[in-house]
């Protein structure tokens, strides 16, 4: 399928992690260091866009113009729980960003996002947020946590997770056209308990071993 705001990060790196991911026999130590490794390579590219302003800076030799980012003016949303294991990849990049938390749980019936927990910083209308979820699978949780974002006022939405399947992506960009979901992969589809297949199994489960 052709989506319109999805990036997939194609790198030779990035394959070679996800595969081990993917391997059942990983266990949830590697499994942590591979996702914060991966979620800092995403990072990159899902950062390439940002605004930056001029400031001047005393190099050793003279003064000269710099750019830099002001990431006081970036939010990073962990969808919980397994969100939690993409938060410090990103902020080993940008440190002074700050953080939300949006606790989801998916319904086994009806397969739509239940919150039990939310604690935002405060956010301007310029502020860009990025949303962060190892596995875009039906799209609700997404869908959800975008729209409780917006409810701030905030404009710059950024999706970032580990696999994405095509359901899902299709499901966020019917209904919020103006955020981009930058992923490692795309895999096949969900399957009839709406995991992503071929997938890794549940993420939340693999970092944290609580199955």
């Amino acid at each position: 399928m052709d989506f319109k705001n999805l990036t997939v990060v194609n790198h030779p790196l990035i394959k070679h992690k996800l595969t081990i991911m993917r391997n059942k026999n990983t266990g949830p130590k590697e499994f942590r260091e591979l996702l914060n490794e991966i979620t800092l390579l995403l990072t990159y590219e899902a950062t390439r866009n940002l605004p930056t302003i001029d400031v001047d800076v005393d190099t050793p030799i003279q003064t000269t113009t710099g750019q830099m980012v002001e990431d006081k003016k970036i939010t990073i949303v962990p969808i919980l729980r397994a969100g939690l294991g993409m938060m410090d990849g990103i902020l080993s990049l940008v440190p002074n960003a700050s953080i939300g938390f949006l606790g989801i749980y998916r319904d086994p019936e009806t397969l739509k996002p239940v919150e039990y927990y939310l604690k935002f910083p405060p956010f301007t209308e310029n502020h860009y947020v990025f949303i962060v979820d190892p596995m875009l699978a039906t799209g609700f949780s997404i869908k959800y946590a975008i729209k409780k974002v917006k409810e701030f006022g905030v404009k710059n939405i950024i999706v970032m997770s580990l696999l994405a399947a095509p359901e899902g992506v299709k499901n966020v960009e019917e209904e919020h056209p103006d955020v981009k979901i930058f992923t490692a992969a795309m895999d096949e589809k969900l399957n009839d308990h709406a995991y992503i297949i071929p997938g890794l199994g549940d993420a939340g489960d693999r970092l944290f071993r609580t199955k």
